[in-house]
């Protein structure tokens, strides 16, 4: 089970958005490159002034949800309005992966986090991303599995920001986080070895029809 499961209901929610977009020209490949870099500014922006105005961490919650829907736009833009492309897609995979480092390196700068625990989910997840993009190129379908796959990951770290941005003390729950950080890590190499593993059942199961 994964957040991923709620996004046809969201999708539903932006389609007369999306519609409005495509009819006033703007493709779908634009919303992919406007989501890869509005998260690259916001982690930099975040990451140079975190430290020392913890505030600014609220911005990352909010542009989650903001990167969520265009996310969801560029798909449907894609689908619904014939503008489906390989240089879209190249886009697309390539942009999600980007955005999740860069909406978790500025975590860095956090004291009460341990910089190694970031860089590992930050890794953890471009391995998890990889190991659905997979699927195809063995045969099988782009996987999804979960349990913590990109929306579930832009939760926990949407919830990170959200504490640290309202002032809340990390001093006192500092080991909690540095557990959390471990748990997410964990559970992004379950992700893994789901993916993979669903992956080579479904190769194995078209094989031998």
């Amino acid at each position: 089970m994964s957040l991923y499961a709620l996004k046809p209901k969201f999708q539903n929610l932006l389609r007369p958005i999306t519609r409005w977009l495509a009819a006033h020209g703007v493709t779908a490949n634009q919303v992919t490159l406007g989501a890869a870099l509005g998260s690259i500014v916001v982690g930099a922006i975040v990451g140079a002034c975190g430290g020392g105005a913890p505030r600014v961490f609220l911005l990352i919650p909010v542009w989650l949800f903001l990167r969520m829907a265009l996310n969801a736009i560029d798909g449907m833009l894609a689908r619904e309005h014939g503008q489906k492309s390989t240089l879209g897609a190249y886009l697309n995979e390539l942009g999600d992966v980007i955005s999740d480092i860069a909406l978790a390196l500025p975590f860095l700068c956090v004291r009460a986090f341990t910089s190694a625990d970031v860089w590992l989910f930050a890794l953890a997840a471009a391995v998890v991303e990889c190991a659905g993009l997979i699927g195809p190129l063995a045969g099988a379908s782009r996987r999804y599995d979960g349990p913590f796959g990109k929306s579930d990951r832009a939760f926990v770290l949407g919830a990170f920001a959200l504490w640290i941005g309202v002032g809340l003390a990390l001093g006192e729950v500092g080991g909690v986080a540095a557990w959390l950080w471990r748990l997410f890590i964990v559970l992004s190499c379950v992700t893994i070895v789901r993916r993979v593993r669903a992956g080579c059942a479904e190769a194995g199961a078209s094989a031998q029809r």
